[in-house]
C-alpha cells in the first residue's frame, strides 16, 4: 500500500497533521517510537505538568486562602503518591484519546523508530529489531525536541537527583532544597510546583531577567510575586558545574560579568535550559534534507524541506517551541498537501506560563516595538481594581495592551494574573482580525468577570479606563 501521507512523530503537531489530512480524504499513517501517542507534550510535558500545577495550586490555596474565605479545613496534608496518580491518570486519558482519534479517522499506526530511506520511503524499526518499509507520496517530519542541557557543561542526568523536566515530574518525595537551572517557562512552572509542596527553590538564570523574551515589565513584577511565594533567584549567573554530592547534588555558578564563583548544595537539581530539535537517527542528511546551524530542519514558507515531498513542522523547525504552534502548522501542511491554502499567522501565537498567577502574552513586547522604531500607546489595568478578582482573592497582576500610535491597531498584549491563559484569547482574536483597542473597549463584557480588566486596559489604550 502507498499512503498519501506518513507522519513521523505523534506529538501535537504530528497527530493534528495526521487527523486533518485524514479528514481531507487522504490515506494516512503515523510512526511513533513510544508505546503511546501524543509525544513529549502529552506523555512527559504539557499535560502531566499541568496536572501537577493544578493539584499543587489547590494544595497551596487550601493552606493559605481557604480560611480567609470562611472554609475551615485545617492544614492540608500532602499525599504525593495520590497526586502523582492523578497526573498519570490524566496522561493516560489524553494518550488514549489520541489513539481513539486515529482509529476514528482510519489512520494506520506503526510503533517503532522512523527513518527516511529515500524519496517516498520510510522504514520503521520496532524495539524487537523488525524493520518495516512504508511507501508514501508525502512525509511530514514532526519529531519535536529533546532536553538541551547546559552549553559547555557536562551534565549526567539520572532523573532522580539531577533531573530534566521528565524526572522533575516523577519525584517520589518533595526535595528539601531544589535548584532550578534556567528561569524560563519549564523551570518556573516545575519550580513553582515543588515550592508550593514545600521545597526551598532557588532559580539560577544566565540572563538578567526571567522569562527571556517576555515583556520586561511583566517579567519584573512576575519575579516579585514568585519571590513572595518563597522562590529565590540568582540572575546574571553562569552555571559552570552540576554534579552529585553525597546524597544530593551541587551547582557551581559565577557572575556573568565576572566575580567569585558560588556553590549551592541541593537535594535535587532540575536543569531546564531549553530544548533542541530532535532529528537523531531520522536519516535526513542522507536523504538530502538540509539542517540549519541550530540543527533545525530548513523549510520554505510552505513547510517544504529541500527534498520534494518531505515537510517538517513543530519544534524541529524555526519558530517558538509551542504545542499550539505545531498544531497550527500541522493543519496548514495537511491542507497544502490536499491542494488547499494552508497558513499560519506567526504574529498571533499566544504564549502562556502556567504558574500562579499565570503569565500570558501575544504579539509584540514594548522592547520589540522600541527596537523596531514603532510608535505605540500603552493601556494598563490592575486586577486590584477588578471586582471579581477581589471576590476570589486573586488581585495580583495586570493587563497591558500595546497599540499602534497612529492607527490604534493592537500590536501586542500581556496579562499577568489568575487565569491569564484563558483571557489572552480575545486579544488574539482581535489581533487576528486587525482590530483596534477601541474595538475591544467598545465590546460589552459580562460583569463581574476577570475579563473586564482586559476591556479596561483597552479603554486605557485609546482613551481612559473607567474604574481607576
Amino acid at each position: 500500500m502507498t499512503y498519501d501521507v506518513v507522519v513521523i512523530g505523534t506529538g501535537p503537531g504530528g497527530y493534528v497533521a495526521a487527523i486533518k489530512a485524514a479528514q481531507l480524504g487522504l490515506k494516512v499513517a503515523v510512526v511513533e517510537k513510544r508505546k503511546t501517542f501524543g509525544g513529549t507534550c502529552l506523555n512527559i510535558g504539557c499535560i502531566p505538568s499541568k496536572a501537577l500545577l493544578h493539584a499543587s495550586e489547590i494544595f497551596a490555596e487550601a493552606g493559605h486562602s481557604f480560611d480567609a474565605l470562611g472554609v475551615e479545613v485545617g492544614m492540608p496534608k500532602l499525599n504525593l503518591e495520590k497526586m502523582q496518580g492523578h497526573k498519570d491518570a490524566t496522561v493516560k486519558a489524553n494518550v488514549n484519546g489520541v489513539e481513539f482519534l486515529f482509529k476514528k479517522n482510519k489512520i494506520d499506526t506503526f510503533i517503532g523508530t522512523g527513518k527516511v530511506i529515500g524519496e517516498g520511503k520510510v522504514s520503521v524499526t520496532t524495539d524487537e529489531g523488525a524493520v518495516h518499509e512504508v511507501e508514501t507520496k508525502n512525509i511530514i517530519i514532526a519529531t519535536g525536541s529533546d532536553v538541551a542541557g547546559i552549553p559547555g557543561v557536562n551534565v549526567e542526568f539520572d532523573e532522580k537527583v539531577i533531573v530534566s523536566s521528565t524526572g522533575a515530574l516523577d519525584f517520589t518525595k518533595v526535595p528539601g532544597r531544589l535548584v532550578v537551572v534556567g528561569g524560563g517557562v519549564i523551570g518556573l512552572e516545575l519550580g513553582s510546583v515543588w515550592a508550593r509542596l514545600g521545597a526551598k527553590v532557588t532559580v539560577v538564570e544566565f540572563l538578567d531577567k526571567i522569562l527571556g523574551t517576555m515583556d520586561g515589565e511583566v517579567s519584573r513584577q512576575f519575579q516579585r510575586l514568585l519571590e513572595k511565594q518563597g522562590i529565590e533567584f540568582k540572575l546574571d549567573a553562569k552555571v559552570t558545574g552540576v554534579e552529585k554530592s553525597g546524597k544530593g547534588a551541587k551547582v557551581v555558578f559565577e557572575p556573568v560579568k565576572g566575580g567569585d564563583a558560588e556553590t549551592i548544595e541541593a537535594d535535587a537539581v532540575l536543569v531546564a535550559t531549553g530544548r533542541r530539535p530532535y532529528t537523531d537517527g531520522l536519516g535526513l542528511e542522507a536523504a538530502g534534507v538540509v539542517l540549519d546551524e541550530r540543527g533545525r530542519v530548513t523549510i520554505n514558507d510552505h513547510w517544504q524541506t529541500s527534498v520534494p515531498g518531505i515537510y517538517a513542522i513543530g519544534d524541529v523547525v524555526r519558530g517558538p517551541m509551542l504545542a499550539h504552534k505545531a498544531e497550527d502548522e500541522g493543519v496548514a501542511v495537511a491542507e497544502i498537501i490536499a491542494g488547499q491554502a494552508g497558513h499560519v499567522n506567526y504574529d498571533v501565537i499566544p504564549s502562556v506560563v502556567y504558574t500562579q498567577p499565570e503569565v500570558a502574552s501575544v504579539g509584540k513586547t514594548e522592547e520589540e516595538l522600541k527596537a523596531a522604531g514603532i510608535e505605540y500607546k500603552v493601556g494598563k489595568f490592575p486586577f486590584t481594581a477588578n471586582g471579581r478578582a477581589r471576590a476570589m482573592l486573586h488581585t495580583d497582576g495586570f493587563v497591558k495592551i500595546l497599540a499602534d500610535k497612529a492607527t490604534d491597531r493592537v500590536l501586542g498584549a500581556h496579562i499577568l494574573g489568575y487565569n491569564a491563559g484563558e483571557m489572552i484569547h480575545e486579544l488574539a482574536v482581535l489581533m487576528e482580525f486587525g482590530g483596534s483597542s477601541e474595538d475591544l473597549a467598545r465590546t460589552c463584557h459580562a460583569h463581574p468577570t476577570m475579563s473586564e480588566a482586559v476591556r479596561e486596559a483597552a479603554l486605557g489604550t485609546f482613551f481612559k479606563p473607567i474604574h481607576i
